[in-house]
């Protein structure tokens, strides 16, 4: 199919999240009005889900044995776009947060994130493991994808995390992003992109990366790449106090360096959403080219 995906300008609009705490944008809202919606689910009998004192967004805390875990999330549409395609799923009960890119052509970049956004939440629900649960949600797209008459592609990537009580397990494909926060800022995902492979090939300086013409061009997506050809991104380890973690869209990496994310990270001095707002305004400072969606997650 060539390049499988279109520049960073037809990468489409990502759909609304589900309920626990699906991300939605508002096209025009200013970063302040971006609503963060509140949940309670059924306590998990290891996880005690309650709202924090910071209610203004939804900033969560869950229980799990001894380390308590809160999370703040959001997304905007950015200032240059009409539709968000990102779309995002935070969930301390089910243990699972997710950012999901979507791309195509007219609606298809928030259909196709959206479906595999419900299909992951689905099959984690059920007991499947995190990397079963990407295939699975894979293959539903693909499946959606041939039903349809229209030519236009329509894919996702997928940044994924998944708490246990005292392990961490994350999946990813394509360039959504997944950092770990030990101290500094360690980005774990692997980007899948043309950028990327030139860059391992020595065919390309890391510092011109991010500035090159193709930096938008995927070489995995959920619903593009073939199943037997899909390589999706693992890695897991152990959960400790003091461990935090950061999701986002390209739509934050795009505009904000790491350096900076870090140092918005760091401040133990604001609560989990509070760090989220001051990341997606940075990202709107930078030029707000693109939709951004962030969720951070800390252990402590």
């Amino acid at each position: 199919m060539g390049s499988l995906f279109a520049p960073e300008d037809q990468k489409l609009t990502p759909s609304q999240p589900p309920p626990a705490s699906r991300g939605r944008s508002k096209e025009a809202d200013a970063l302040t009005d971006v609503p963060h919606e509140l949940h309670l689910y059924p306590i998990h009998p290891q996880i005690l889900l309650r709202p924090s004192h910071h209610m203004g967004h939804a900033a969560h805390l869950g229980l799990t044995r001894q380390l308590m875990i809160e999370f703040g999330h959001g997304t905007h549409v950015g200032l240059r776009r009409t539709r968000n395609e990102d779309t995002y799923y935070a969930d301390a009960s089910l243990g699972l947060f997710l950012v999901a890119d979507g791309m195509g052509g007219h609606q298809h970049g928030e259909v196709a994130s959206a479906l595999v956004r419900d299909a992951m939440v689905d099959l984690v629900t059920r007991g499947h493991s995190l990397i079963d649960a990407v295939h699975g949600a894979g293959e539903r797209l693909l499946a959606h994808t041939r039903g349809s008459l229209d030519v236009l592609p329509m894919g996702t990537t997928i940044a994924a995390l998944r708490l246990t009580t005292d392990s961490y397990e994350v999946a990813w494909v394509g360039d959504s992003r997944i950092y770990m926060w030990k101290r500094e800022l360690r980005q774990i995902s692997h980007d899948h992109s043309l950028v990327q492979a030139l860059v391992e090939a020595g065919q390309l300086d890391p510092a011109k990366a991010s500035h090159h013409p193709q930096r938008n061009v995927l070489t995995q997506a959920l619903g593009v790449t073939a199943t037997e050809q899909l390589h999706i991104g693992m890695a897991r380890g152990q959960l400790e106090p003091s461990m935090g973690f950061l999701l986002c869209s390209d739509g934050l990496t795009e505009g904000v360096d790491d350096a900076s994310i870090a140092r918005t990270v760091a401040r133990t001095d604001l609560a989990a959403q509070e760090c989220v707002d001051q990341l997606l305004l940075s990202a709107l400072d930078s030029g707000g080219d693109d939709n951004v969606t962030v969720i951070i997650v800390r252990c402590s």
